[in-house]
């Protein structure tokens, strides 16, 4: 396993996020922004954000603590016109150059019960909608793998379809955020488009390092609230190894959830919920879940990023968001292979 120095590389990223915005800068819009994954990345690759779309409560007030200079359009993305959109952003059709969006993605989780007709499938057509709208010079769409497993490859396939019809050429591939100093294995699927009459295919950025070891990304990291697992769970969590679960230390078929942070390896993907009894990703070491403050080193927000102080809140933010890093990677990809081709 690689030794880095990651929390430097963390500190180095938030300078970045927080230096001032070049005159040329790329211009990018936020759908479904969360708490401000997504736009973390871009700010920290460079980029200047016009206009965030999100209707949680929560993840609203979590992102204007995070970036108070950027405007938010606070409710349902279906009542978001093409020409309030455009209003908000001070721009005309086609002048945006990045529309982003990771439309919720629960209906293909292989972690939920991918059901076809879930009606969150379908929010990616509101995503559509404003792409068509706006057409921005290059757009980036996020969602989990799922989407590309058994009887959901139909619902891909119809997205795909969708999004090529919208006069854009569009590639598709799986990343793993491990591959981009991220210390989590976190597959996402990224849909990259550049708009047909550009004439240029889109890519994907390349893997910048090896994967970094989950208990030594957490060292040094605050350790705030943890949370509170159910019943007697923290008691049977102590036959549980570091980069295993409860469901083989118990030799059952339930309790795979209930899982303990591995050591020497990045740690497994972060869900969005402590329904499993209370418990995320228990410590590798001590008798606890990891704190805010170690999710947050998982899940690549620097230590100045702030989430709410209460632990499921905290969890649901980090994650239902794409890995900071590994979106300044794909941020940055775009900037440089596509945007400055099309600038040119």
């Amino acid at each position: 396993m690689a030794e880095v120095d990651y929390p430097a590389i963390l500190a180095e990223a938030w300078q970045q996020h927080l230096a001032p915005r070049e005159s040329d800068a790329p211009t990018v819009v936020s759908t479904f922004a969360g708490c401000g994954g997504s736009s973390l990345g871009y700010s920290m690759a460079g980029y200047r954000e016009l206009l965030a779309v999100e209707w949680d409560d929560n993840a609203v007030q979590t992102f204007k603590r995070n970036f108070p200079g950027v405007p938010v359009y606070h409710g349902d993305i279906a009542k978001l016109s093409v020409e309030q959109c455009l209003s908000m952003m001070g721009l005309e059709p086609g002048q945006l150059d990045v529309l982003d969006g990771s439309p919720p993605c629960q209906g293909f989780s292989t972690a939920g019960k991918r059901k076809m007709n879930d009606p969150r499938n379908q929010l990616f057509r509101e995503y559509v909608r404003l792409l068509q709208g706006l057409r921005p010079k290059v757009f980036v769409m996020e969602n989990v793998s799922g989407m590309v497993k058994g009887k959901m490859k139909l619902v891909f396939a119809e997205i795909l379809r969708e999004l090529k019809g919208s006069g854009y050429r569009v590639s598709c591939r799986l990343l793993n955020a491990m591959y981009f100093h991220v210390p989590q294995s976190r597959e996402r699927l990224i849909f990259i488009g550049v708009r047909e009459d550009f004439g240029i295919e889109p890519s994907h950025p390349k893997a910048v390092g090896k994967p970094i070891a989950a208990d030594r990304a957490i060292d040094g990291a605050v350790v705030d609230s943890c949370g509170q697992p159910k019943g007697l769970l923290a008691a049977r969590m102590k036959k549980v190894r570091p980069g295993s679960n409860l469901g083989k230390a118990e030799k059952t078929a339930a309790h795979f959830s209930y899982v303990r942070l591995p050591v020497g390896r990045p740690s497994m993907t972060l869900q969005k919920s402590v329904s499993f009894g209370g418990i995320t990703i228990w410590h590798p070491y001590e008798e606890r879940n990891l704190s805010i403050g170690e999710l947050k080193r998982i899940s690549s927000f620097p230590d100045a990023f702030v989430m709410p102080e209460d632990y499921e809140l905290a969890v649901a933010r980090m994650g239902n968001s794409v890995p900071p890093l590994m979106m300044r990677a794909i941020a940055r990809h775009v900037r440089q292979e596509i945007l400055r081709r099309i600038n040119a």
